[in-house]
C-alpha cells in the first residue's frame, strides 16, 4: 500500500530558484569566478605563530570604555 505525500509538488521550482537556475544559464563561469572570489577573500593559509603573537600583544580593553570618571 503506497500513500502519497500531499505535500510532494514534483513541478514546482521558487522563485529563487528559477533566478538562480537562470542566471547560471546566461553565465556558465559564475561557479568558477565565485570560487576565484572565495580564494582571493577566504583561503588563505594561516601562519599560527604570528596569529599566536598578534593576540599575545593586544592590550585588554577595560570595561565602561565610555563612562567617564566621576568628578570630585
Amino acid at each position: 500500500m503506497s500513500i502519497a505525500n500531499i505535500f510532494r509538488r514534483p513541478h514546482y521550482l521558487s522563485d529563487t530558484t528559477q533566478f538562480i537556475n537562470d542566471l547560471k544559464q546566461t553565465k556558465p563561469d559564475l561557479d568558477q569566478r565565485q570560487r576565484q572570489g572565495r580564494a582571493l577573500l577566504w583561503d588563505k593559509q594561516i601562519d599560527r605563530d604570528l596569529q599566536e603573537e598578534f593576540s599575545e600583544a593586544s592590550v585588554p580593553q577595560k570595561p565602561y570604555v565610555y563612562q567617564t570618571a566621576p568628578s570630585l
